[in-house]
């Protein structure tokens, strides 16, 4: 394209100049990508409220902190588990309370089972629906320091990546920012609900469950695509370093003075961050009981290397803060200083490939096996694009065909990931006072071959259906009109 026109031409050609209408490959770009936008919305009605005490009996039940039940029985009203029973309990229950039919819905799953509503620990939906139209992508905020971000506010409750991903048990998602050092917040949100607000799940008197931190490496790299020079890789890894170090220390000290005086004016930035110091500001105030405290926020921490993982928990430890290691490729590089620490990790993803050249084929595969035997609490995420991370389940599958037992996957989906959250008083296992979010499958939901039939989140039964099975359904019916199938 010209930078200046030619002062010879004719107005008419000027005026073609500015007015060309666009290219036809344009044109018909911009068209599909309005059309994806238009055609990306999720039609599923949203659940209403539970009216009537729901009894699931005959399942198999998973409690998950707790022994399986054979022909158990699980009970919820107003949306809270009211008990869970094996066969001789219930008998003995209903033997003393009437129970009203007009009140109740009984549903029969014999051969069944019941799981508690898989927890993806880090995710972003609904936050991202395509990755390759900008337009619905709200991952990042401007900045490289953002900790006032909340990724929460910016989910769609109408998703079609929401559905998809419920249909295999998935029923609650902690939600992640990215982008820069600090990108902002980490939230919980439970897949189902008209409003972002609807959808929010509390973290005690939070909408955050964790700031996120995106920890720079500590080594350069020196594989054969690098192609930035090794100095200058020292020299941001150092100044990446300082900034961290800097912003943290500015956040400390406001806290301090939030916490001297309260009419002390407010700063979002550092507001976002005084959760996080609850633990050091008790210690520099001489609290030597840690027992009756309340805990600190949790920083969430990516960081793969293992060198990587043991600065980050040095960062942590020199100033009494709590953290999450999230990715953790080689986290068993790092198994005696997470323990130590009393670390918890987030492996994102189990189905990659070797980090390094000298690694085995299955050394992904395996991680699982090897921190479950180191000690580590850990939890699984797919860790693929957020469209796949209905695959969850399988990813945990891959674990245990590689060694990690069963129950310890399952609790890896569940409790784990509710623990790491902090929502493990409501959600992550079938406990009588805990939130009724859990689904009735056929068979073992880390197996392909099992379906799910019904789920329900905070009581409220979950419309199953997808895109997937309205048009699997579509062409089903084609085939019986034109007499290919009966």
């Amino acid at each position: 394209m010209p930078t200046s026109l030619n002062p010879t031409s004719s107005p008419s050609a000027h005026l073609r100049f500015f007015s060309a209408p666009p290219r036809p490959a344009f044109a018909l770009l911009a068209l599909a990508a309005c059309t994806t936008l238009a055609t990306s919305q999720d039609l599923i009605h949203k659940a209403p409220k539970q009216d009537k005490t729901i009894v699931i009996t005959g399942a198999t039940i998973h409690p998950v902190t707790a022994p399986d039940i054979e022909n158990g029985t699980v009970m919820f009203r107003d949306g809270v588990i009211t008990g869970v029973y094996d066969a001789k309990a219930w008998q003995d229950w209903t033997q003393k309370v009437s129970l009203d039919k007009n009140s109740f819905i009984f549903i029969d799953a014999a051969g069944k089972h019941v799981y508690p509503g898989f927890i993806t620990a880090l995710s972003q939906l609904g936050i991202t629906e395509i990755q390759a139209v900008a337009a619905t992508n709200d991952l990042s905020e401007v900045g490289n320091v953002a900790p006032e971000v909340q990724p929460t506010v910016a989910v769609n409750p109408d998703s079609t990546l929401l559905p998809v991903t419920r249909r295999n048990g998935i029923l609650t998602a902690g939600i992640h920012p990215s982008g820069g050092l600090i990108p902002g917040q980490v939230g919980v949100i439970r897949l189902d609900g008209w409003t972002v607000e609807d959808m929010q799940v509390k973290v005690g008197n939070y909408t955050m469950a964790g700031l996120m931190v995106n920890w720079p490496r500590v080594r350069p790299i020196r594989a054969w695509w690098m192609d930035t020079p090794e100095d200058e890789q020292l020299k941001r890894i150092r100044e990446n370093l300082a900034a961290l170090e800097k912003t943290f220390d500015t956040a400390l000290a406001y806290a301090r003075e939030r916490q001297a005086n309260p009419d002390v004016p407010t700063d979002l930035r550092w507001e976002a961050m005084r959760p996080i110091f609850t633990l050091a500001l008790a210690k520099e105030s001489g609290i030597a009981d840690e027992a009756g405290l309340k805990p600190s926020t949790p920083l969430f921490i990516e960081a793969n290397d293992a060198d990587q993982i043991a600065s980050a928990l040095t960062f942590c430890e020199q100033r009494n803060l709590r953290c999450v290691i999230v990715g953790g490729r080689e986290a068993d590089r790092a198994a005696e200083l997470l323990k130590r620490t009393g670390t918890t990790v987030i492996l994102r993803g189990v189905q990659n490939m070797p980090q390094r050249d000298d690694s085995p084929y299955d050394d992904a595969y395996t991680l699982p096996k090897r921190l479950h035997d180191a000690g580590i609490t850990f939890a699984i995420t797919h860790g693929d694009d957020t469209a796949h991370e209905r695959n969850l389940p399988y990813a945990a599958g891959t674990a245990i065909a590689f060694g990690l037992p069963h129950d310890i996957a399952i609790k890896a989906l569940t409790i784990h990931p509710a623990q790491i959250l902090g929502i493990d008083r409501q959600l992550g296992s079938l406990e009588a006072g805990k939130s009724a979010t859990l689904f009735i499958s056929t068979g073992d939901p880390l197996e392909v071959t099992s379906d799910i039939n019904r789920a329900f989140i905070d009581g409220r039964e979950i419309d199953l259906r997808t895109k997937q099975t309205e048009l699997a359904k579509k062409y089903l019916d084609r085939y019986k009109q034109t007499g290919d199938i009966k």
